[in-house]
């Protein structure tokens, strides 16, 4: 993340460039673009969504979507499977025609805006949009206040707060404004929420959203090489391969603080399946486990905790106003002005990393092997 200054030239020239912005679009009505947001492409989706000039291009044909769905032989109510990728600002939205059958595209939608760089949220505050395997279930669809028709993608997963990474609201919401979250533009919103909805409502107990720094190929990673997030990048890699190949979600579990990925299959498409954390066993004690094994390796989170701990002596600015998460009764949610659902407190467990960041606490329940967590 680039470092920031204050001070009154910054002031004065911020003041400067919303005025002259304002007079160039002609806009009736306030004019909210970030203008500290470095991402020329951000900045231009912004203008446009504030001029009006909508739909953004390469936007699906909104009004069509019963004929876009039956062309593939898709319905509202299927299961379905989200992947973002940020640098080409970019949400898919894969569904499930039939009982056992592989996921198809419906359609590809631009993101009008996200804030941060290319790599994972580290902290509350840092501005950053989050990268990782997430799910979402029905509480998480059920928001109140400016953005109703939004999901809370479940930011900090079992691997985030393994890695002492924190925040919290991380959406997929309507408009062009985000501090961390993934603007939509409301009209795209209603469309994506329509299907999430739908198939919650239709029996998929989860639906997973996993969030790529760029398409994850071989050529993409490798002029990645020398990048402080490189390591977990190609951890990421192993589930877009694995969707990439057999077009049904990857399970992903935990090992040793990074993401284990295996193929998914058509048995695991509706099941509300928490992220494992494994235990890590010697080489021999693997050959006599089924299922995912964690093989326990000391110099695995190498890169990455060299990453974390240069981001640590980075600044970062801090989120203008954080959303407090706070009871809502109904005499609260009537003139609630943002997301104000209580979420499910977790059941404390402590875990003690091998790589010796120390105890951390997780929503675990000890099943055989494992340590299932969300």
């Amino acid at each position: 993340m680039r470092r920031r200054t204050s001070g009154t030239w910054f002031a004065q020239g911020t003041a400067i460039a919303a005025c002259l912005l304002a007079l160039a679009t002609g806009a009736a009505h306030a004019i909210d673009i970030e203008l500290l947001d470095v991402a020329a492409d951000r900045v231009e989706r912004q203008r446009a969504y504030h001029r009006g000039q909508m739909p953004l291009p390469e936007t699906p044909d909104l009004a069509r979507l019963d004929e876009r769905l039956a062309a593939k032989g898709l319905a509202k109510g299927r299961p379905l499977f989200i992947r973002i990728f940020k640098a080409t600002s970019e949400l898919e939205i894969w569904m499930q025609p039939e009982k056992n059958s592989a996921f198809v595209l419906l359609d590809t939608y631009p993101i009008c805006h996200w804030t941060g760089t290319l790599g994972p949220k580290l902290r509350e505050g840092d501005r950053q949009s989050p990268e990782g395997f997430y799910s979402v279930q029905n509480r998480q669809l059920r928001l109140v206040g400016r953005w109703q028709k939004a999901f809370n993608i479940g930011f900090p997963n079992t691997h985030d707060q393994l890695n002492k990474r924190t925040g919290s609201n991380i959406l997929v919401h309507g408009g062009c404004s985000s501090v961390g979250c993934f603007a939509m533009t409301e009209q795209v919103q209603e469309e994506i929420f329509t299907l999430a909805k739908a198939a919650v409502a239709g029996g998929q107990e989860r639906f997973h959203v996993h969030i790529f720094p760029f398409r994850m190929t071989d050529e993409s990673l490798a002029e990645q090489k020398g990048h402080a997030w490189a390591g977990f990048w190609s951890d990421l890699k192993a589930g877009y391969d694995s969707f990439e190949r057999t077009k049904f979600p990857p399970k992903v579990a935990i090992c040793e603080q990074r993401y284990l990925v295996h193929d998914g299959d058509a048995a695991d498409v509706r099941e509300a399946k928490p992220m494992s954390i494994l235990r890590p066993v010697s080489s021999a004690v693997a050959a006599d486990v089924t299922g995912p094994v964690c093989r326990s390796d000391p110099q695995r989170q190498a890169v990455q905790t060299a990453a974390v701990t240069k981001a640590d002596l980075d600044e970062s600015e801090p989120d203008a106003k954080p959303v407090r998460r706070r009871p809502a009764p109904s005499a609260i949610r009537r003139g609630a002005t943002g997301p104000i659902e209580k979420l499910e407190a977790p059941i404390p467990v402590a875990v003690t990393p091998p790589n010796g960041f120390g105890p951390v606490t997780g929503k675990s329940d000890i099943v055989g092997p494992t340590l299932s967590g969300d």
